[in-house]
């Protein structure tokens, strides 16, 4: 029997740890929809920013980073793969910007319905203007936090993905 009742120890016991596991879950749950406000509001100014600065749009920005990244160029599929998106996603943002004249298609070899797309001299000059002007918009962003309390956060989101994504171990 417990002490502070007339409850077999145990059960108090169960109680206590049920209800610190209910607390833990709010704050959990908590957590996961400050994450989210959070990512919607960055993500909100960056859009604005995007849009009136270069007249882009985000996913624009994105299609133009993963190419920016692969200097070869990347296959549509693998494209669409990187941003998590759908290949007709992918397919209307392309078509815009080699109307644009900052990417092109270029056929695959061995593949006759395989393109490649890769940034052209003048879409890799833009992008790295715009990238330049959204590190400084996010830094701005952010800039009410410490480098100290941005690397703790930091760590934490890192060791959350790792657990999502099943790496813990690494």
């Amino acid at each position: 029997m417990s002490v502070l009742s007339n409850e077999p120890a145990a059960t108090v016991a169960d109680a206590s740890v049920s209800a610190s596991g209910r607390a833990a879950s709010k704050t959990r749950l908590r957590l996961w929809l400050r994450i989210l406000k959070t990512s919607r509001l960055i993500e909100s100014e960056v859009r604005e920013k995007l849009r009136q600065e270069f007249d882009s749009t985000l996913p624009r920005f994105d299609v133009m980073a993963a190419l920016y990244r692969a200097e070869a160029g990347l296959r549509m599929s693998d494209l669409s793969s990187e941003l998590r998106v759908s290949n007709g996603n992918v397919t209307g943002i392309v078509d815009r910007l080699v109307s644009d004249g900052l990417i092109v298609r270029v056929p695959v070899d061995n593949d006759r319905r395989a393109m490649i797309v890769r940034l052209t001299n003048s879409g890799r000059e833009l992008f790295q203007r715009m990238a330049a002007k959204h590190e400084s918009w996010v830094n701005e962003i952010l800039g009410g936090l410490s480098a100290a309390e941005a690397t703790r956060l930091m760590a934490t989101l890192e060791a959350a993905v790792r657990r999502l994504e099943g790496k813990e171990s690494e």
